[in-house]
């Protein structure tokens, strides 16, 4: 990778310094959406500022922090809400100290061959909730300050705009390669070889790899399909124009799971029922929570799904076929600390018993928190992305009929983003801002609900 340049340092330091700008210059709604979209999608992959005892400051907690600091500021005492105790507070929770069981149960050192692995100490522990604490911080932003109904409309479409803004930059790297990044903060994050496709090239810009900028793409758009459906329209082009310009970039990434799921997303937002896409989403949602176990079990269809992949092509399935491999090896490692895993430092991984060679890829976030952090850390992950796909829908029954298309969109985009988490790893604080987003209009609705629900019994009961 070749070294980085003095601008890496600069564009974290001086994103507080553009917060600034976008809530002096926004509404505090429109600021945070900037905030941390602008975060995600400019700032420097996998770069970050360290100091002895403090988390990591990179592109997933400055973002937050402004974000947040932003809200409380800015978005006035209306729209704080009373938190109360309940099963996402217990997720959360255990999203955020469960690292700290993990590195007091691993102090031993792992011998193989060659290499030694030192234990985990309290540090790592203590490091790692602060951090996964920071993470999260853009899921309760989301609960709390984006629960009303037209906010779930204006993520939508910043969604949307952000897609089309970030196109640009996407279909340039198409034509002359990603070198943006390169060019911006003097490294590229990815490689080349991995995203050559077709004789062409998938787009990076300055996401993770070129997988993460297709989903991304993907999600803007089933966005753009959900104001399409709606009859609303932008303020330059209509829906109908956007949502074909945006699938057409989707194809141009050449990402196969991104074209899938627009495909059949897209399908699903543009002509099915809410309701039925709710119900859609939670079965997704559902598939992705109950991996873990459906692998164990050997109950998850794998030769049936490489059977599909080799009618489209022998390389895809090859690749699936090492995919599923690599993680019977991993999961029969994690497995042997099943519940708060092995910890970091490559501790989760698989090495030769004789030359210490690393054998393991842990592509998929899912493999990567259940090796690392055990069933513990999978279930508090995993089950915080899957509840609020699970409340919308239970709840979805209060919305008008307009409501009802962007919250069905907004449930499936999420559960997707669960499924994605299989055979990748593209959580961002965005991600959870859509999780936290979902969770407090779900939950905004029930509540409304039972407000009615208690007015009406008090009425008949004075009748």
């Amino acid at each position: 990778m070749e070294a980085r340049n003095w601008f890496v340092p600069v564009a974290l330091i001086a994103w507080p310094l553009v917060a600034i700008v976008f809530y002096r210059t926004m509404s505090w709604a429109h600021a945070t959406l900037a905030t941390i979209l602008g975060g995600l999608l400019f700032l420097p992959p996998e770069a970050s500022i360290k100091f002895q005892m403090i988390p990591a400051f990179d592109k997933n907690t400055v973002p937050n922090l402004c974000a947040l600091i932003g809200c409380l500021f800015f978005a006035g005492r209306h729209r704080r809400v009373r938190a109360g105790f309940g099963l996402a507070e217990i997720l959360a929770m255990t999203y955020v100290i469960s690292p700290i069981f993990t590195s007091a149960l691993n102090n031993d050192s792992i011998i193989a061959g060659s290499i030694t692995l030192p234990g985990v100490g309290y540090y790592d522990g203590f490091s790692s909730a602060i951090y996964n604490a920071l993470f999260l911080l853009t899921f309760f932003i989301g609960r709390y300050f984006f629960r009303e109904e037209i906010d779930i409309e204006e993520i939508l479409r910043a969604l949307v705009i952000a897609g089309v803004i970030y196109s640009v930059l996407a279909l340039f790297e198409m034509r002359m390669s990603p070198q943006l990044s390169r060019w911006v903060y003097g490294y590229f994050n990815s490689s080349y070889a991995s995203e050559s496709r077709s004789g062409g090239f998938r787009p990076v810009v300055f996401m993770i790899n070129g997988l993460s900028l297709s989903f991304f793409m993907m999600t803007a758009f089933l966005a753009t399909l959900a104001f399409w459906r709606s009859n609303v329209r932008f303020k330059y082009s209509s829906p109908s124009f956007v949502s074909g310009y945006l699938g057409l970039v989707v194809i141009l990434c050449k990402s196969a799971g991104a074209l899938v799921y627009a495909v059949i997303g897209g399908f699903f937002v543009r002509w099915m029922k809410p309701k039925l896409q709710l119900r859609i989403a939670v079965l997704i949602a559902s598939i992705g929570l109950l991996y873990p176990v459906l692998r164990l079990t050997e109950q998850f269809p794998t030769k049936i799904l490489l059977e599909v992949a080799s009618t489209f092509s022998d390389d895809r399935a090859n690749s699936l076929a090492f995919r599923f491999d690599q993680e019977e090896k991993l999961l029969a490692h994690a497995t042997q600390r099943i519940v708060f895993g092995w910890g970091r430092y490559g501790r989760n991984r698989v090495y030769d018993e004789e030359s210490g060679k690393d054998e393991s890829i842990t592509d998929g976030e899912w493999i990567l928190t259940f090796g690392q952090f055990g069933f513990v850390g999978f279930l508090a992950q995993f089950g915080l992305l899957s509840l609020p796909v699970f409340r919308a829908a239970s709840a979805a029954r209060n919305s008008s009929p307009k409501e009802m298309i962007f919250l069905a969109a907004l449930a499936l985009i999420v559960a997707l983003t669960v499924i994605e988490q299989l055979p990748n790893a593209s959580l961002t604080p965005w991600t959870w801002l859509l999780v936290g987003a979902l969770l407090g209009r779900g939950e905004y609705l029930r509540s409304r609900q039972r407000q009615k629900s208690h007015s009406n019994d008090g009425r008949d009961g004075y009748i």
